[in-house]
């Protein structure tokens, strides 16, 4: 029988998991942790990933648990919008706002035969022109027909097989959190408004999860300062944010002060420079392949890493889904390479480019920033950048 390794239990190594195993593959899968677990925050799957989510798990219920994600437009600080929200067209595909525990519980009940491997930690992984992927934490070996590297920006599978891609600081740092709706403060006639507000060097996100999120739906929000990630207890970094953000319009301090300690996610934000030089690497009769952020990981400017995963792997399951190892095999391998490392090079450029707009500070940067963000935003997120809204899961 064909074997697959998966090494990752995130969001794009369950999908990957799911999808080989469906199509006919026996597939391991290896986590580093001791336990499979979801963050506990949101993701937003714009168009692009609620098609390919679909198109690799058809009865995983994505919309059921996905809440519609209306545009709350971009205001300054004080509260002057920059870009009015819109009513978004009632043609064509809406993003949408999932909490992680749900999007995570979906992955996992699609596994099937699928073993889970936990606390396996990789520390050696060959590859060769006559010999199958190996992968070993030093205790255990395992060599397999097709190794999927779904093991996030630091990757072990990508060092092995692209070393001269390296995880590289952003220049700024993030933070995280998801308020119950129980907490959530209620503003303008009960209704709490999401939306996104720039500042100089700053940037707040709120995003409604809808009534049914994690069987309690809540507020997830995003806030972002230049500067590296900060060292302080949750406690302390929540009390630096509340001064950061102190007098910003509402519902921004509301949030923050409905936020507890315990909801916050910190992190230092960080992205490969440079991607590397193929997704995809022939080996004896299979080969490796990367997904997700081990292929791209890039600043969530555009909130597009996860939908570039999903994309990965409904591009993968499509190239291997009915091939045995051999030639085919390591054709459908170096074709992933080509058709993903160009789509994913297009998004990273972009979000490059939106970076400069959301970490502009001074007097005239400002200014340009907002003369040009009326251009920029409708083209570049309320249409969730037209390469991603118009990519089509292949056959």
């Amino acid at each position: 029988m064909r074997t697959a390794v998966v090494v990752g239990a995130g969001m794009a190594g369950l999908a990957a998991a799911g999808a080989l195993s469906r199509s006919g593959w026996r597939v391991t899968v290896l986590e580093r942790a001791e336990r499979v677990a979801a963050p506990p925050t949101a993701v937003v799957l714009w168009p692009n990933g609620l098609r390919a989510l679909q198109s690799l798990d058809p009865e995983g219920g994505w919309t059921a648990i996905a809440s519609p994600l209306p545009d709350g437009g971009v205001r300054r600080p004080d509260g002057q919008w920059l870009v009015a929200p819109r009513a978004r067209s009632g043609t064509g595909a809406s993003p949408a706002a999932a909490h992680l525990e749900d999007v995570y519980d979906a992955l996992v009940a699609g596994l099937g035969e699928v073993e889970i491997r936990t606390g396996f930690e990789a520390t050696t992984i060959r590859t060769g022109l006559r010999s199958r992927p190996v992968i070993s934490d030093g205790r255990t070996t395992i060599e397999t027909d097709l190794l999927v590297g779904a093991d996030g920006i630091d990757s072990r599978v990508r060092a092995a097989v692209a070393p001269e891609s390296v995880a590289v600081g952003s220049g700024f740092a993030a933070w995280q959190a998801v308020i119950p709706a129980f907490r959530v403060p209620r503003l303008d006639g009960d209704r709490c408004v999401g939306g996104e507000t720039l500042g100089a060097g700053y940037r707040f996100v709120a995003i409604p999860l809808g009534d049914h999120a994690a069987g309690r739906g809540g507020v997830y929000w995003v806030a972002t300062a230049a500067g590296a990630a900060r060292p302080e207890a949750p406690a302390t970094q929540l009390a630096l944010l509340r001064r950061w953000f102190s007098g910003w319009h509402e519902p921004v301090g509301a949030l923050l002060d409905a936020t507890r300690p315990e909801d916050l996610v910190p992190q230092g934000v960080r992205e490969l420079r440079p991607l590397p030089r193929a997704y995809g690497f022939p080996s004896g009769p299979g080969g490796v392949v990367l997904v997700g952020d081990a292929a791209h990981a890039m600043p969530h400017h555009l909130g597009q890493g996860a939908c570039l995963a999903f994309e990965d792997v409904a591009t993968l399951r499509s190239l291997v889904a009915d091939t045995e190892p051999g030639p085919a095999l390591t054709t459908a391998v170096e074709t992933y390479s080509r058709l993903r490392r160009p789509r994913t090079t297009t998004v990273v450029r972009q979000n490059r480019r939106m970076s400069a707009v959301v970490q502009a500070r001074g007097r005239l940067a400002l200014r340009a920033r907002d003369a040009a963000l009326n251009h920029m935003r409708p083209r570049l997120l309320a249409r969730s950048l037209d390469p991603s809204a118009d990519w089509i899961p292949p056959e």
